[in-house]
């Protein structure tokens, strides 16, 4: 069994894939339109570039998403996407990263628990936990 976080976007799924490329040095090994799909004749003509699915896989993690219906965007509640890393360093640069012009909750540091952990919500609205856990 495979678990992998499903993020759903306003129109900005392909933007928010490219970012996140960048930022988890991924691949984006789908990113599919409504438009040439079955699906294109249940979307308004307006999203037809909108995203029906997007892949990106990094580091052997997957992470997908797509675009919904601007009648059907809830906006994100309830959760974080939660990088685990062995490296401080790269918990550094993955936080400030992807921390480009989002909002910070919590900024990177030591905690009880980790050498380096840090909250932040992206530009795209996604919230996003960075953690390095110190030695057992």
């Amino acid at each position: 069994m495979q678990m992998n976080p499903y993020l759903i976007f306003n129109g900005r799924c392909e933007e928010a894939f490219k970012f996140y490329a960048k930022c988890l040095g991924g691949e984006i090994v789908a990113m599919i339109p409504h438009r040439g799909t079955p699906a294109a004749d249940h979307v308004p003509p307006e999203s037809l570039d909108t995203i029906l699915h997007a892949r990106l896989v990094a580091g052997g993690n997957v992470l997908m998403g797509s675009d919904a219906s601007p009648d059907r965007y809830e906006g994100t509640k309830g959760f974080s996407v939660s990088i685990n890393t062995e490296d401080p360093s790269e918990a550094e640069r993955v936080f400030h990263a992807l921390a480009e012009n989002g909002a910070v909750r919590m900024p990177m540091q030591e905690t009880f628990w980790a050498v380096r952990f840090g909250m932040l919500v992206d530009q795209f609205g996604i919230p996003w936990m960075v953690n390095c856990e110190k030695p057992a």
